[in-house]
């Protein structure tokens, strides 16, 4: 299975579909869609609060490839941001991909990373069992709270914080360690 560094929202929207629908993962007679904002934060306002929207935040291994230059990197530090909703038996997930900077190239220019197959799933099952929890009621042991914050990992390099579009608007998983 290749690690893919193109950006495939098919492949989030296809894989989410299978766990939703074929998997049953959500076992509810709502329909569910995700759908892509890729300016979307982690901030929730108290008006899209009380319309029932919810923030649930992943770090994720992925790969990137340079727009400008070519040049093709991993990171297990990339945010996956999701919002999410249940109201009036529709449930809606809006996701957004934070991406990186080259370091050779400096350009500003975040690019935006491709994943596993394995990764995606991996993400959406986290999602999944937010929504099992805050939508509809199940239990969550990683959750004591109710809020959401990044999955956490052993990481093994150095995190480039200047060139993580995560960082620069303070959400990056980085700060768990």
């Amino acid at each position: 299975m290749s690690r893919s560094t193109e950006w495939l929202p098919s492949l989030w929207r296809d894989t989410f579909d299978e766990l939703v629908y074929d998997d049953e993962e959500l076992d509810s007679e709502e329909q569910w869609t995700l759908n892509f904002n890729y300016s979307q934060t982690d901030t929730v306002s108290n008006n899209e609060r009380k319309k029932g929207w919810r923030v649930y935040c992943h770090c994720a291994y992925g790969k990137f490839q340079c727009s400008n230059c070519s040049r093709t990197w991993s990171s297990a530090r990339v945010v996956v941001l999701f919002r999410y909703r249940l109201r009036q038996g529709k449930g809606t997930v809006i996701m957004r991909p934070f991406g990186q900077a080259c370091r050779p190239c400096q350009d500003d220019w975040f690019d935006r990373p491709g994943f596993s197959k394995k990764e995606v799933k991996k993400a959406l099952l986290g999602l999944i069992a937010k929504i099992r929890k805050n939508c509809y009621g199940e239990e969550d042991d990683d959750d004591e709270d109710g809020s959401s914050v990044c999955s956490t990992k052993v990481w093994t390099k150095p995190h480039e914080t200047a060139l993580c579009e995560a960082c620069s608007m303070g959400i990056c998983c980085q700060d768990e360690e």
